[in-house]
Parts: structure tokens; C-alpha cells; sequence
């Protein structure tokens, strides 16, 4: 989406090795991967295209390229970056710039150009959400997806806490409500506390339902990463949710994290209400 932090996204790409070409047309893809010498030009050994609607509204061509490249064995990561169009809105209000998008007002241009984002969105393998980033976050987001050496296994896991009072994340693959279990907020003395807090942890596990959930993720997870990596899924989002994103959703995640750790998966967390 436009002000979604292309230019910052495409920096960080830089800084992990990638050879980056902005606005580039969707046609010209395929010849300009053609034409480089992988073997011998390691900076395009990374190749980042950075595609947007400055050049029209129809994808049909990417969608092409991007079928062209998997039959010649060519690997392609699909990142699309999102944000919510209130912080869309006020970006492009404080920047002035136009946006690329011609209509009436400005949210009616963020809402054409999501509406033919839509699909490509579906398609992408990787999707951050940039509403609550800083620049400094987003470098870190960028690099724990695409630097270094390839995973050992093809899927990487990201796992986010959050609050439901401050709205579901918008890129989230699978989300589990922990509001059920009795909530450490209503506790005077764990309140100013978080779930990283050993007393915290402690409250959220000793309760029976605690486990009984934790066994019935893990089933389901046991269940469906082999499935997801068979489909060449390569990045899954697990979102976990309680009222205030303070203290059972956070004990969650960690809990869920070192358990895909110990089962060899690449994971991420992330606490994204922990400090509200």
C-alpha cells in the first residue's frame, strides 16, 4: 500500500545484501533476472523489485511474472506491506504528497488501491503491518525475514501477543482467544506486572484450562505445520489475544514459542500491547 514504508522497507533490504530496484515494471522482471549473472554479480545473488500502483492499477502482468519465475526455478518471497488507512491517511496528509491513486478524496484513493491490492495481498507470502512501527522496527522485521542463511525448515513462525481492546492484528494466519482463563489485571498486586514477570507466568499456568489449552494448541499445530510446509507455505502468523495484551496473552505466546523452538522451528515473538 502506498506510505506503508516501501522506501524504508527497501533500505533494509539493502543493509541484508539485496540488490534493489524501485518502480520497476512488472514485464521487465523477468529479463532483468535474465540478464544477471548470479554466478558472478553476488550483489544481485538477492534481487528485491519494488512494484506499487504508480504504474496503474492492474497486477496481471506480476501475477505472470511470478508464475514464469517458479517454473524456471527461479525463488520468489512476495512481501506486501499494509497499513490500517487512518495511519495511510495521516502520513500522506503530513507528507503532502499526492497520492498515486487519482480520486476524489484521499480515502476513497486508499480504498481503490486496496480493493486492487486485495488479491496480491492473499498471494503474498510475507505481510507486515506497519501501523505500529518505528523505522528501527521495521529494519528489525525486515531483517528476521529475509537476512542471513536460509531456515532450516521452510516455515518460519511468528508469534504475537496483543490486546482485543486495542484491535485484532491486521496480519495475523491463526488467532486464539485466552480471555477465558481468569485474568491476573483484577490482582492488585500482579496488575502493574507483565507476563514476562515469573509471579505472572506462574498465575497463568497454575490454572487447569491453562494446559488443557496448550495441549490442544500444540495438537493443532502439530497438525497443521507439516501440511502448511507441504502447501510451500513459508511464513505462518499466530496471533494471541487477551483483553489488555498485558500479561495471559504474553505468558501464551512465550509458552507457545518455546515449544515450536524445542520442535526445531524457526520462530519470532512479539508483544505488541505488552507496554500500553
Amino acid at each position: 500500500m502506498s506510505g506503508a514504508g516501501r522506501s524504508l522497507a527497501g533500505k533494509a533490504l539493502e543493509d541484508v545484501g539485496f540488490f534493489v530496484i524501485d518502480n520497476l515494471p512488472a514485464n521487465l522482471i523477468s529479463q532483468v533476472v535474465e540478464d544477471a549473472d548470479l554466478a558472478v554479480d553476488t550483489r544481485r545473488r538477492q534481487l528485491a523489485v519494488a512494484v506499487d500502483t504508480r504504474g496503474g492499477l492492474s497486477f496481471d502482468e506480476l501475477e505472470e511474472v511470478l508464475l514464469v519465475l517458479d517454473v524456471d526455478g527461479v525463488p520468489t518471497t512476495l512481501l506486501f506491506l499494509d497499513a490500517d488507512d487512518e495511519v495511510l491517511e495521516t502520513r500522506f496528509a503530513e507528507s503532502r504528497r499526492p497520492h498515486p491513486v487519482e480520486a476524489p478524496t484521499l480515502a476513497e484513493s486508499i480504498s481503490l488501491e486496496r480493493q486492487a491490492l486485495e488479491d496480491l495481498r492473499g498471494e503474498a507470502d510475507v505481510v507486515i503491518d506497519t501501523s505500529d512501527l518505528s523505522v528501527h522496527e521495521l529494519r528489525d522485521a525486515i531483517g528476521e525475514v529475509f537476512a542471513g542463511e536460509r531456515p532450516r525448515r521452510p516455515l518460519r513462525v511468528a508469534v504475537t501477543s496483543f490486546g482485543f481492546k486495542h484491535g485484532v492484528p491486521r496480519v495475523v494466519d491463526l488467532l486464539f482467544d485466552v480471555r477465558f482463563l481468569p485474568n491476573p489485571h483484577w490482582d492488585a498486586e500482579l496488575r502493574p506486572l507483565t507476563g514476562l514477570d515469573t509471579r505472572v507466568r506462574e498465575y497463568v499456568l497454575a490454572h487447569e484450562d491453562t494446559a488443557s489449552f496448550l495441549d490442544r494448541a500444540h495438537s493443532l499445530l502439530e497438525f497443521l505445520l507439516p501440511r502448511y510446509e507441504k502447501e510451500k507455505k513459508s511464513y505462518l502468523t499466530v496471533g494471541i489475544g487477551c483483553t489488555g495484551g498485558r500479561h495471559r496473552s504474553v505468558v501464551l505466546a512465550e509458552e507457545l514459542a518455546a515449544w515450536l523452538s524445542g520442535r526445531d522451528v524457526e520462530v519470532s515473538v512479539r508483544h505488541r500491547d505488552m507496554g500500553r
